[in-house]
């Protein structure tokens, strides 16, 4: 099979970026490390590459999970904006965690916490497709994104609630969760997250043809012998578990699962066999990028890494929006 050349830049560029960004993240921060250092580090600077090498997994596999289940929810809902956090997704996920946290299940098992994430997730998942079903006029995918942003904001109100009877060290360390936090401070939680991410980009790669068949409509999948409802309940559940998988390691960080598969879909096509897969490793490289830019650009403090997805995002929404507006009419 011939490769395009946008495909063959983008399988070059996959290790170039990949080695590049982890090393660039490993060097920077508060306290510069040269490249050459890294290696001969003891006491103090040991710790800290290990505390960044931390937060590299954590950064990679947050970003590729949101990456992997936007592409999941876009093939599924045939909508390029659709994507965890603007489909409240990521609202409900929140919620389930702070309710474990308040209720104390969190103290008790490490599986509680993505438990009643993956729990509120699906909650909110389903409601919002019903609510776009039953409430609204007008095309469905478009639906789901007014209904998504209505689910995300009940779900915030509910959060806020939350925290306000919370003191004050537990509202920051909270509020600072609540803008994506990637410094995970369990690592059984960060050991699940990989398990569940990993396990779930699989399956959803094992599904890709099924996908590329449902993201043409639920005739043509009838006509090749898949079964539509069957297909989309398994994409959308799994999207949905990594999303609450990560979600519950980092909080909530958005705009990823929109950005990522938009690209990776100009760049190598929409062959969902080998996007999810890009996806995730692309989406790992562009979420370790950003927290190096948000512990970097500031040195007396460090910027939220959803601030700054929160700046990319945003504009690249307004854009994709505006273009989908022009070519349909």
């Amino acid at each position: 099979m011939t490769l395009s050349r946008k495909e063959t830049i983008g399988w070059l560029l996959l290790p170039v970026l990949f080695f590049g960004v982890i090393l660039f993240s490993l060097c920077s921060g508060s306290f510069w490390i040269s490249p050459i250092e890294l290696f001969v580090q003891d006491g103090i600077g040991a710790s800290l590459i290990d505390l960044r090498l931390v937060r590299c997994a954590t950064a990679f596999i947050v970003g590729g999970g949101l990456a992997v289940s936007g592409a999941a929810y876009q093939a599924v809902l045939k909508n390029p904006l659709a994507e965890p956090y603007i489909l409240g997704i990521s609202g409900g996920a929140s919620l389930g965690v702070a309710l474990a946290i308040l209720l104390g299940m969190a103290a008790i098992s490490s599986f509680a916490i993505p438990f009643f994430a993956f729990v509120f997730a699906l909650l909110a998942l389903l409601i919002v497709l019903s609510i776009s079903r039953s409430s609204f006029g007008g095309a469905y995918s478009e639906n789901i994104l007014l209904s998504g942003i209505i689910i995300g904001s009940i779900c915030s109100s509910c959060l806020m609630f939350i925290i306000s009877g919370l003191g004050s060290s537990d509202l920051n360390s909270i509020t600072w969760w609540m803008l994506g936090n990637l410094q995970a401070a369990d690592m059984n939680l960060l050991m699940i997250t990989w398990i569940v991410t990993a396990s779930g980009a699989a399956l959803l790669a094992v599904y890709g043809r099924h996908a590329n068949v449902i993201a043409l409509g639920e005739e043509m999948a009838y006509n090749i012998g898949i079964a539509p409802l069957k297909t989309a309940l398994i994409l959308l559940g799994t999207a949905s578990l990594i999303t609450a998988a990560v979600v519950s390691l980092s909080g909530v960080i958005g705009f990823v699962g929109l950005i990522v598969p938009h690209i990776m879909r100009q760049i190598f096509g929409a062959d969902h066999r080998k996007l999810f897969v890009l996806n995730l490793i692309y989406g790992g490289i562009f979420l370790v990028f950003c927290d190096t830019v948000a512990r970097s650009i500031l040195v007396v403090q460090e910027i939220p890494v959803g601030v700054i997805t929160a700046f990319i995002g945003g504009p690249f929404f307004i854009w994709l929006l505006n273009r989908r507006s022009r070519i349909n009419g």
